[in-house]
């Protein structure tokens, strides 16, 4: 049970606001598409921002059968989906692996919101005996990762991971803390959400954290731009399946990249701002590096959190440079959060696709809606076009509220320890 395994990469699966999948959310990267428009999931008049990232065209009785889809919520359906993809990648059936060495974690920053803002609204109009009696199992944050532990068969340990807009790259990191120490030998990580509800959208735009570009929504998530004015939300879910090197040896199975390192730290100074200095998000990158046994000279690509803040942007910028010292000038970075906007509790999960796709077809994803970088975020962002370059060794950052630095390391397989 114990001792220091290798964590594989052996399959992914995306819903987001680019597709239904990873080739089609993928090519939307490369070619620069965004996925934002107006809102049609509720009626937005009258609100600052009325534009979101949205997954469109999602049926879950595609996918799953209707009584097992009209008990879950949103973000439950997305997560069931894409882990059902990376299963099928991962060439992981029912009765191939002993179930109880199969764990699920499943981050989301807000969990089951539009079950819960449906259901209040019933009460509210229609009184106490109205609301649903699945209004609780449907809300709960970790009723992904447990719907996603039906779908897939899996027994092993089961639970959500919870810290803002870094619980689905946290998700990942404790799989791989749990796979590297012999607890588990398969864990279906990622991260899912659905949060485009009207109390949502009004809480944000209540913290102006919102951009409220209502002029252009396809321009409006501008990280790193002189004019950026908030972040874009989003939907959608990534799960990952991370695996021993000697599970998927035994499986016969070709790992598609190795999770190298993962390191977690916080800012203990704001609830919503990150810190002036950076000094913790470098300390987490800086950590991650040591963990995965990589110096700044190998790291080819950073996926920034990136979430078009003023903030955020110039202090992540900052922190870059503080951990990757003379490096930050020649590594690439960009932020997928102009495409896809900002997924939440999703992002880091998705993200860390984007890295292993990067890899595997040695693209570098760019920075739309870049026009005119603020003087102070002046590193290589990979402006509005993607860039063919060879990439070896990535890096994937997820920020959160709450002070949450947590950072992955993604290598191509096969790259020795």
């Amino acid at each position: 049970m114990s001792g220091n395994h290798r964590v594989m990469i052996t399959g992914m699966g995306i819903i987001s606001p680019l597709g239904l999948d990873v080739a089609t959310t993928w090519d939307g990267i490369v070619n620069g598409r965004s996925g934002v428009d107006f809102i049609t999931a509720f009626d937005s008049e009258g609100f600052d921002t009325r534009f979101a990232a949205e997954v469109k065209g999602f049926d879950p009785e595609d996918y799953l059968e209707r009584k097992e889809a009209r008990r879950m919520d949103r973000f439950a359906q997305f997560a069931a989906v894409a882990a059902q993809q990376a299963c099928k990648q991962a060439g992981l059936v029912p009765g191939g692996v002993d179930p109880y060495r199969i764990g699920v974690i499943i981050g989301s920053g807000i969990g089951g919101i539009s079950t819960l803002s449906q259901q209040h609204e019933i009460l509210i109009s229609r009184g106490p005996k109205r609301v649903s009696p699945f209004l609780i199992p449907m809300m709960l944050g970790d009723m992904a990762s447990a719907q996603v532990s039906m779908v897939t068969g899996s027994m092993g340990a089961n639970y959500c991971a919870v810290s803002s807009c870094s619980s689905g790259a946290d998700a990942l990191g404790q799989g791989w803390a749990m796979i590297r120490r012999g607890q588990e030998d398969i864990v279906l990580a990622g991260g899912s959400e659905a949060p485009l509800v009207p109390v949502a959208v009004a809480g944000f735009n209540a913290l102006r954290a919102l951009s409220r570009f209502n002029e252009d929504p396809a321009r409006a998530s501008r990280p790193f731009d002189k004019a950026r004015d908030g972040f874009v939300m989003g939907e959608g879910a990534a799960v990952l399946v991370l695996e021993s090197e000697e599970s998927a040896k035994r499986r016969g199975v070709t790992p598609i990249a190795e999770f190298r390192g993962y390191a977690a730290t916080s800012d203990a100074h704001h609830l919503t701002e990150p810190m002036e200095s950076g000094e913790s998000a470098a300390r987490a990158m800086t950590k991650a590096m040591e963990e995965a046994g990589v110096s700044p000279a190998e790291i080819d690509y950073v996926n920034a959190h990136g979430t078009s803040t003023p903030m955020n942007d110039r202090h992540e910028t900052k922190a870059i440079k503080a951990a990757l010292g003379e490096d930050a000038y020649r590594v690439p970075v960009s932020s997928t959060k102009s495409m896809t906007a900002h997924l939440l509790g999703s992002g880091g999960a998705l993200e860390a696709c984007f890295c292993i796709l990067a890899m595997e077809n040695s693209i570098i994803p760019p920075t739309i809606n870049l026009s005119e970088a603020d003087p102070d975020c002046d590193l290589d962002y990979t402006p509005n076009k993607a860039v063919s370059k060879e990439l070896n060794v990535t890096l994937s950052n997820s920020f959160g509220f709450g002070g949450h630095n947590s950072v992955l390391v993604l290598a191509k397989p096969g790259r020795a320890s």
